[in-house]
């Protein structure tokens, strides 16, 4: 009975329950923040029939036709083309009245010039495909395996088809040009730029997902492993998306 207490120290525990205080603290900053950020107007039906159209065609008609131009031509000429988005956006733009071009002023004139210095290059680049030159990569054994992705064309349908890719490709790039303006259009009536991006990433992956199943009926080409079907598929989710939040 005479045996001493057992002695609790109090240090250790005064850290953990600070610890647990911090945590919830964060946790109710995040709840607040959250409901802070997603407050925004309601979503009436036209709004989301115009939401469905602007993903239908500024995201998942660009992008399908943009993947199929680049099938039959090549990184080089789609890389080449998409620096004529701004341009191309630009055109609309002025069309819809939402920019203002000044030709006698030293600005008009320098967009002007830009203009035609952007779809002369692609004209050329359409109708004037150039040499051919093979360069070793690390995917060369694809092609020696027989699992070229690009469809093989005879010599003489490959330049119409090269043609005919190249303006798939600047159609692809009006009708994303037309969603970036449509766009700025529609968060005037729906501001809340979250939901509204939300919605659209939502709504093209249903629509993407439709196309890809009407198109490809093959269960194995749906199957991803450690190739570089994952890193594309993983690049160009990863990419689009952050280009779809940071233009909205």
């Amino acid at each position: 009975m005479g045996g001493a207490s057992p002695t609790v120290k109090f240090g250790n525990d005064k850290k953990a329950y600070g610890a647990v205080v911090l945590i919830q603290l964060i946790y109710t900053g995040m709840f607040l923040l959250s409901k802070k950020a997603k407050h925004a107007p309601a979503l009436s039906l036209p709004t989301f029939c115009k939401i469905f159209v602007l993903s239908l065609f500024g995201i998942t008609l660009s992008l399908n036709v943009n993947g199929i131009a680049l099938m039959y031509t090549s990184a080089t000429l789609g890389a080449a083309i998409g620096n004529t988005l701004p341009a191309i956006t630009f055109f609309v733009a002025l069309l819809f009245g939402m920019e203002i071009l000044k030709v006698r002023t030293k600005t008009g004139m320098a967009k002007l010039a830009g203009i035609v210095i952007c779809m002369g290059g692609v004209t050329v680049l359409a109708f004037y495909k150039g040499p051919h030159f093979k360069v070793l990569s690390l995917f060369k054994h694809d092609e020696l395996h027989g699992h070229d992705l690009r469809p093989q064309q005879n010599s003489s349908s490959s330049h119409n088809t090269w043609v005919k890719c190249c303006f798939l490709m600047l159609f692809s790039n009006l009708t994303w040009g037309l969603w970036l303006i449509f766009q700025a259009i529609l968060l005037k009536s729906y501001p809340s730029k979250l939901l509204f991006t939300a919605l659209q990433c939502v709504l093209s992956s249903i629509q993407s997902l439709v196309v890809a199943v009407a198109i490809e009926r093959n269960p194995h080409e749906w199957m991803l492993g450690w190739n570089m079907r994952l890193v594309a598929v993983t690049y160009c989710v990863i990419i689009t998306k952050l280009i779809n939040i940071m233009t909205t």
